[in-house]
């Protein structure tokens, strides 16, 4: 029992000790950490520093001036060369489409004239039919008239000798009747200065 007591008391100084001497340790880093202070603002390493900065500033120069920024310039020049071809096609459709728009138009102004053109001769060829055909239908007309005053001419001749040769047996009767006579000659000489009136 005296040999157990004897050592938990030896294992709780050795922890007693390691304790102590994790403690010191720690202190003594403490104060070589409070002495050196940042290794950046120590000026025993600023050639170095400014060595390895130098350095530093010349690679991203170089990667940056023979790399990227060349591949940056390359596909912006791309973009800009792309939005000029475009913009050049764009304004190269728009003036297809102003002659086109032109075009259609003068096709149209031209469709019209034809179409007026046409319907005026049309109408003359109407025209000339309808004069040919008026003129026909006045010849025709004036050749009937000139028949129907023939014709009239005729029959009121038949009439005046109708009423002539009438005449001369109705007054040769009246005269009979009355118990007179007359010769031929008289009664056509009166009844002929009768009817001149």
């Amino acid at each position: 029992m005296s040999n157990t007591t004897h050592e938990t008391t030896d294992a709780a100084q050795t922890a007693a000790d390691a304790g102590h001497a994790a403690t010191d340790m720690a202190h003594d880093a403490a104060g070589h950490a409070e002495s050196a202070g940042m290794p950046q603002l120590d000026f025993s390493t600023f050639g170095n520093q400014i060595f390895w900065l130098v350095v530093t500033l010349v690679v991203i120069y170089f990667v940056l001036t023979k790399i990227a920024l060349p591949r940056i310039e390359a596909v912006l020049a791309e973009r800009q060369s792309t939005i000029t071809n475009d913009v050049a096609a764009a304004e190269e459709l728009k003036q297809q489409a102003i002659k086109a728009e032109e075009a259609y138009n003068q096709a149209l102004a031209d469709a019209r004239s034809e179409a007026n053109k046409i319907v005026a001769e049309a109408k003359a060829e109407i025209q000339a039919e309808v004069d040919v055909a008026a003129a026909k239908a006045d010849a025709e007309i004036a050749a009937k008239a000139t028949e129907s005053e023939a014709a009239i001419a005729e029959i009121r001749t038949g009439a005046v000798d109708s009423v002539k040769a009438v005449a001369k047996d109705a007054t040769k009767e009246i005269l009979a009747a009355l118990g007179t006579k007359a010769d031929a000659k008289s009664i056509t000489a009166a009844i002929t200065a009768r009817m001149k009136g």
